[in-house]
């Protein structure tokens, strides 16, 4: 795939923010993924105690950005609002922005980065929601017509507006839009709720059955690496 930014030869740089707007286990779960998909990707980690920062340089050499999962919305955007700016020209540019449950409402606008054509809210709260609490949970999707089950906590639902450009990948029971993938100028965003990126300690720490979702995840990067 080519971009302007990535020398003749070179893999395609994906960056994975860890840092105090992620908790530990994400970020690696997330390069975990994005490592073992078929798109050649050198991944590496940004953030403030990384070797690559977050700021506008890093990100112009770099195909992917991906925000994983985290603690509460409102925290996580005091600290990342200052790379805002950085962030939306990046994906506007051509870049790819992937979230993942606090990463999928970071993409929306109240607050956030505002890449999404709506906004985010908590699925526990929406109408006809089957789960209703913050905890570590499982939830049951329909994910491109087949019906999956996803480790879950407290993560988003992607209210579009009318008329919206993107596609819906996955529902949650409440039809609900679960996971989607849209365009942001020239780049294109996919977000996700629930973790298919979960890996197997995931659920066991919290003494839940296994599920193996990461074809699902793959899925989901699919989307958002597709021209």
């Amino acid at each position: 795939m080519a971009h302007p930014h990535i020398p003749a030869g070179h893999r395609p740089l994906a960056l994975v923010y860890r840092g105090p707007a992620s908790l530990p286990g994400c970020p690696e779960a997330v390069a975990g993924l994005l490592a073992s998909g078929s798109w050649n990707l050198d991944v590496r980690f940004t953030g403030p105690d990384e070797a690559l920062p977050l700021s506008a340089d890093s990100l112009s050499r770099a195909l992917l950005y991906s925000q994983p999962g985290g603690g509460t919305l409102s925290s996580a955007y005091r600290i990342l609002r200052r790379q805002r700016r950085a962030i939306r020209g990046f994906v506007r540019n051509g870049g790819r922005y992937l979230g993942f449950c606090l990463g999928g409402y970071l993409a929306g606008s109240t607050p956030g980065f505002g890449l999404l054509p709506g906004d985010t809210d908590q699925y526990i709260s929406s109408p006809g929601a089957t789960i209703h609490d913050e905890g570590n949970t499982l939830v049951q999707v329909t994910w491109r017509g087949r019906t999956r089950t996803v480790f879950f906590q407290d993560g988003p639902i992607f209210s579009l507006d009318e008329n919206a450009n993107a596609r819906v990948l996955a529902m949650y029971d409440n039809l609900t839009p679960a996971a989607l993938v849209t365009r942001f100028g020239r780049g294109r965003v996919a977000v996700t709720g629930p973790h298919p990126e979960a890996t197997d300690n995931w659920y066991t720490d919290h003494g839940l059955p296994v599920h193996h979702t990461r074809d699902l995840g793959l899925d989901l990067v699919e989307a958002v690496m597709q021209e």
